[in-house]
């Protein structure tokens, strides 16, 4: 599986708050170890088909990653509140 992070996805985390840009690399960690068979789910986080090919990985209520999935590549899109990645998704 390839995995790729857009310039978008950088860009959203560069503004984050230190501690939150911790919890979006574990989750990117937790991500790629569920998609890979090596971790399952965990208590907590979700994983959900949105529309097509873009999936949502969530830790708690706020802090959410978009990705798009297909075949073998993920590109992680974006990092934030679910209300961004509503408006990046109307977009």
């Amino acid at each position: 599986m390839k995995y790729e992070f857009k310039p978008s996805f950088d860009r959203s985390v560069k503004s984050l708050p230190p501690e939150i840009k911790q919890e979006v690399k574990e989750l990117c960690i937790a991500l790629i170890d569920i998609l890979s068979g090596e971790r399952e789910l965990s208590a907590g986080m979700g994983l959900k088909n949105l529309r097509k090919n873009f999936w949502e990985i969530r830790k708690g209520l706020k802090l959410r990653i978009l990705f798009r999935w297909r075949a073998n590549h993920v590109e992680f899109v974006l990092a934030g509140t679910h209300e961004e990645i509503k408006r990046y998704l109307k977009r």
